[in-house]
């Protein structure tokens, strides 16, 4: 008899948890809020919008979700490297348009430093090599990690797709989300490289895109979006 599951489950989307992961998922949720308060009695970072906290944990969550639960179709080694290859590709678009690497900012001082955001953004790591610069935050190279793992099953799922399967990255909206997001928000603008690597389109409506994007890879309504 198997165990009683909670919760909902829509084709690959499986989103139903045993009792014994939801006392685990408690445990989680209470670990972090413990951490949270830590976080900012120990440090000098401010609480300047408790939001902005809110989406920053919304991102690592849904992240380790989709590292515990999501698993990625069996495949010969021959897609294996096909789906790892477009994968890579595509997180590397999502550093690139979602503002974790970049171009160093002009008159910058090469370095490693950490900037003391709050928990889920930060502590994020800031590396400058003089030309480029990257901000390495909790929430976003784990959602990212997240998506292009996503996007690897994806591919891996339409093993027959071939070059058409590269193409339709760009063609699937679902996979596009985030990359559009955050073009739109290159030809905006924004302050200090940290500051707009932060804020991005907006941290509301980025965590948005960010869990849309997720269900859609996850559930891939009509499974076709790379033919």
């Amino acid at each position: 008899m198997s165990a009683r599951t909670i919760g909902v489950s829509a084709g690959p989307l499986d989103l139903t948890f045993t009792p014994r992961e939801l006392q685990v998922a408690a445990l989680v949720f209470n670990v972090e809020l413990v951490a949270v308060l830590a976080y900012f009695a120990l440090t000098n970072a401010s609480l300047s919008s408790p939001l902005f906290t809110l989406y920053g944990l919304v991102w690592v969550n849904v992240a380790l979700v989709v590292f515990a639960r999501y698993r990625p179709p069996v495949s010969d080694a021959r897609t294996r490297r096909r789906a790892g290859g477009v994968a890579a590709g595509y997180a590397l678009l999502l550093a690139v348009f979602g503002g974790v690497v970049g171009v160093a900012p002009p008159g910058t001082t090469p370095g490693v430093s950490l900037a003391m955001l709050p928990p889920g953004w930060g502590p994020a790591l800031v590396v400058n090599v003089g030309v480029a610069a990257a901000v390495l935050m909790p929430a976003k190279v784990l959602g990212y990690a997240a998506l292009a793992y996503l996007l690897y099953g994806t591919v891996a799922d339409a093993a027959s797709a071939g070059v058409a399967g590269v193409l339709g990255l760009f063609s699937c909206v679902s996979c596009s989300l985030p990359i559009l997001a955050g073009a739109a928000t290159a030809v905006v603008g924004g302050g200090g490289f940290v500051v707009s690597a932060v804020a991005g389109l907006g941290y509301g409506p980025s965590t948005l895109v960010f869990v849309v994007t997720v269900a859609l890879l996850w559930w891939r309504p009509g499974a076709a979006l790379f033919g």
